[in-house]
């Protein structure tokens, strides 16, 4: 049986399932609470961005992540 620790909340995964149950990124597993909060905090980012950049949306997402593994939480704004 194959199980994943959450790099942001430390949840243990069992069985996960990529794409659904957890998210590969910025090179760290997220569970899929951990990546819907991410996906809340970014978002009005986003949209703010013209005309949108994937290199700067890298970045974003690397620093949101980081940001959450040192605190051990996404921040909700």
């Amino acid at each position: 049986m194959k199980t994943i620790t959450c790099d942001v909340c430390q949840s243990i995964l069992h069985s996960p399932v990529s794409g659904r149950s957890y998210f590969h990124l910025a090179h760290r597993d997220i569970c899929e609470p951990c990546h819907d909060k991410m996906q809340f905090q970014i978002k009005p980012v986003v949209r703010t961005k013209m005309p949108f950049n994937y290199k700067w949306y890298d970045a974003l997402v690397r620093d949101s992540v980081e940001k959450a593994i040192q605190k051990g939480k996404f921040d909700a704004k």
